[in-house]
């Protein structure tokens, strides 16, 4: 299959596209600068200039192609516009894609989020059959992916092979210099202390970069129009778990935040709303209907591997 790429030069770009390539799709992967048409290019992929902003050149790709995966965010908007700007302009970049791709039946798979505002009063792990909520709940990116899944999976009605792949606020691997873990790595070294919200129970799921990228080609493959795909390794490691482990390496100790002051300037900052969610997620039917089965290490297990805590 001749897959297009988009985000290649991100966090999970290149474990997707090696992941294609040796599964033997032919990979081209969407470029905005010389650099990142370099580090596309080394890994094995075609390239091709372009830009995600521009619509009609995204229309023309995709077009091109025989599917789609899409994993590159409009980020450049947050200083100047916020997280709306970014949700309006992912929405028309879904929207783009519709017109590309209506009745052709191609596979178009986007990234999601675990964690979609409203499950939190589930009162149990969150399934690939609840939907994005569009609105409502605590804002920020999870609520945005929330309105790009919506429309994402609406595409289903035009004859498009959409599927979500939803991901967990932790996706660790060897090459994470900046998701959650290195901001949790960095405020311990700060701070002295490893800190946890309240009791610390709050669940977290997490993934292994080389799983998830595994799901994007499983769903890539297989997936049926207008699914849902939880890219859930741990389903929900406690907060205090996380941040003891943190501790062990650091040889700091890990301590409760108190409710009360969680939310004052302090210890976690902007991060305040984001620690305090519980999110356990399951991925039976992830794992039933796609043959997906995680096989890389576990979070604590990456975390006792070193590689987040390099010496020397």
């Amino acid at each position: 299959m001749r897959v297009l790429v988009t985000g290649g030069t991100g966090h999970i770009g290149p474990y997707i596209i090696r992941d294609l390539i040796v599964a033997g799709h032919e990979v081209t992967g969407l470029a905005r600068s010389e650099a990142s048409e370099a580090a596309v290019s080394a890994l094995g992929a075609k390239v091709r200039r372009g830009d995600i902003s521009d619509l009609d050149g995204l229309k023309v790709a995709a077009a091109d192609s025989d599917g789609v995966i899409h994993v590159a965010h409009r980020q450049d908007l947050l200083p100047s516009g916020g997280i709306d700007a970014v949700a309006a302009a992912e929405v028309q970049i879904m929207l783009a894609y519709g017109e590309a791709l209506a009745g052709t039946g191609k596979p178009l798979v986007v990234s999601g989020s675990i964690g979609s505002p409203g499950w939190e009063g589930l009162g149990r792990p969150a399934t690939e059959a609840d939907p994005a909520l569009p609105g409502g709940g605590y804002k920020g990116k999870l609520r945005v992916r929330n309105i790009v899944e919506t429309a994402a999976i609406g595409l289903a009605e035009k004859g498009v092979r959409s599927s979500i792949v939803r991901i967990p606020p932790i996706m660790h691997s060897t090459t994470d210099n900046t998701g959650f873990l290195p901001l949790l790595i960095g405020l311990a070294k700060e701070k002295g202390v490893v800190g946890f919200p309240g009791a610390g129970a709050n669940l977290w799921p997490a993934v292994h970069a080389r799983d998830l990228a595994s799901l994007f080609r499983l769903a890539l493959e297989k997936s049926t129009a207008g699914r849902n795909w939880h890219a859930v390794g741990d389903e929900g490691i406690p907060f205090r778990e996380i941040a003891e482990a943190i501790g062990s390496r650091l040889k700091l100790p890990a301590v409760p935040i108190p409710a009360d002051v969680l939310m004052l300037p302090g210890y976690f900052g902007f991060l305040a709303n984001l620690v305090t969610l519980d999110l356990p997620a399951s991925n039976l039917i992830t794992r039933h209907t796609l043959g997906w089965e995680p096989s890389q290490p576990g979070l604590i297990a990456d975390l006792d591997n070193g590689h987040y805590f390099p010496t020397g």
